[in-house]
C-alpha cells in the first residue's frame, strides 16, 4: 500500500514510493490506481519481480522442468519445457531448446531431467 502525498490535478495523484522504487516517477494518472482500505499496513517485498519502464509486470522464466526431442521426417526438434513466473500461478509452455538457450542461457547451468520420449 502506497501512501498519497497529494492530488495533482483532477485525474493524478502524487505518491510515496519506497527506496527501491526511487527512479521511477512518482505521480500516476488515476487509472493505473486501485483504492485499498487495510487495518493495517501491507508489505509486498519488491525482490523476484521484475517490471518494465512502464512498471508492468514481466513474466520471466524460472527454469526448465523437463526435455523432450519432437520427431518429424527428417528432423529432430529438441525441446524444453519452462516454468514462468505468471502472474496468474505456475504457468507451463515448452519452448524450442536452441532459440530458448541463445535468450536465456543461465537457466541451462542447471541440468534438467530428460523426458522418457528424448531417447
Amino acid at each position: 500500500m502506497l501512501k498519497v502525498l497529494e492530488k495533482v490535478g483532477s485525474v493524478a495523484y502524487k505518491l510515496k514510493l519506497p527506496e527501491e522504487l526511487s527512479r521511477v516517477h512518482n505521480t500516476f494518472h488515476v487509472s493505473n490506481l486501485k483504492k485499498c482500505h487495510a487495518d493495517e499496513p501491507l508489505a509486498v517485498p519488491l525482490d523476484g519481480l521484475h517490471f518494465d519502464y512502464k512498471l508492468q509486470f514481466v513474466e520471466e522464466p524460472v527454469e526448465i522442468m523437463d526435455r523432450e526431442v519432437k520427431r518429424l521426417k527428417r528432423s529432430r526438434i529438441p525441446l524444453v519445457k519452462v516454468r514462468w513466473n505468471s502472474r496468474r500461478g505456475p504457468e507451463f509452455t515448452w519452448e524450442r531448446e536452441d532459440q530458448f538457450r541463445r535468450k536465456y542461457p543461465h537457466l541451462f547451468t542447471k541440468t534438467a531431467p530428460s523426458s522418457s520420449s528424448a531417447s
